[in-house]
């Protein structure tokens, strides 16, 4: 039906032909920057093709391209270059997630926003994502997490270009008035992360608690921490030494240390 003028997959695809993602996780484009794309599109041409998927006999639905295809529009582009693979809803979504991240297209806000789309609406797990998406579960539950702020908050955070270490030092906040007080002074002030985090380290200890007991408390749960991981240690260690093919790996973010521990099934045949 449409005219293929090379001898590899792409194909020329009427522009009108390609609809939009509906799960295109990047919903702002900056218009100077569609524009100064546009007008490279008008003298040379699409260098780039982007990827479809076919959804029936005259129409396409757009994987990746987004941007490219927003400014093909723009330069009035009739027919543009377009490489059509087979690919299911949930696949489309996915890759269309995966082209943002690698292109580093996304934010924190929007990337979180797209997780629990494909949560929500393709039956994955956060484990499934995570596999799909070549990230831990903890990264993928962690980023979710970021969605318990309120709208509101993340408008704010996102206009004032506030990092995710802003949004998850916030996350500590019980209620949602003193996350605005603290934000607003935030804003205000131009806090880097670490001012942020002492600024509310302050506000939750203003009912009173005096300060010492709270750094012992501190303290302790540090210690306690080494105690645990080497604990795990000397568990691993000593079913190796037992003849046990355990493996243990250990990954750490800013929140929490995961450890996966993998144990044969068959002890039997393991020893």
């Amino acid at each position: 039906m449409f005219e293929e003028k090379r001898s590899t997959q792409v194909l020329y695809l009427p522009v009108d032909s390609i609809r939009p993602n509906p799960y295109q996780p990047r919903r702002e484009m900056e218009r100077a920057a569609l524009e100064e794309l546009a007008k490279s599109i008008r003298q040379y041409g699409l260098m780039q093709p982007v990827v479809v998927r076919q959804i029936n006999d005259r129409d396409f639905e757009l994987i990746a391209g987004e941007r490219r295809l927003r400014a093909c529009r723009m330069a009035d582009m009739r027919e543009i270059p377009a490489v059509v693979i087979r690919a299911g809803g949930t696949d489309s979504a996915v890759m269309a997630l995966i082209e943002n991240i690698q292109r580093e297209n996304l934010g924190y806000i929007e990337e979180a926003e797209a997780f629990c789309t494909l949560l929500s609406e393709h039956g994955l797990t956060q484990e499934e994502l995570a596999e799909r998406l070549g990230k831990t579960q903890s990264t993928v539950a962690n980023k979710i997490r970021i969605l318990k702020l309120s709208p509101e908050i993340r408008r704010i955070l996102k206009e004032n270009s506030l990092s995710e270490r802003h949004a998850r030092a916030l996350l500590r906040i019980p209620d949602e008035k003193t996350k605005l007080r603290a934000l607003n002074v935030i804003v205000s002030k131009g806090l880097n992360v670490e001012k942020s985090e002492e600024l509310i380290s302050r506000m939750l200890n203003q009912d009173g608690a005096p300060k010492a007991p709270e750094t012992v408390k501190n303290i302790r749960a540090f210690r306690d921490v080494r105690i645990f991981s080497n604990t795990i240690s000397q568990a691993v260690d000593m079913m190796k030494r037992s003849g046990i093919a355990a493996e243990s790996n250990r990954t750490e973010n800013d929140e929490y240390i995961e450890y996966t521990i993998k144990i044969p099934k068959n002890l039997e045949s393991a020893v």
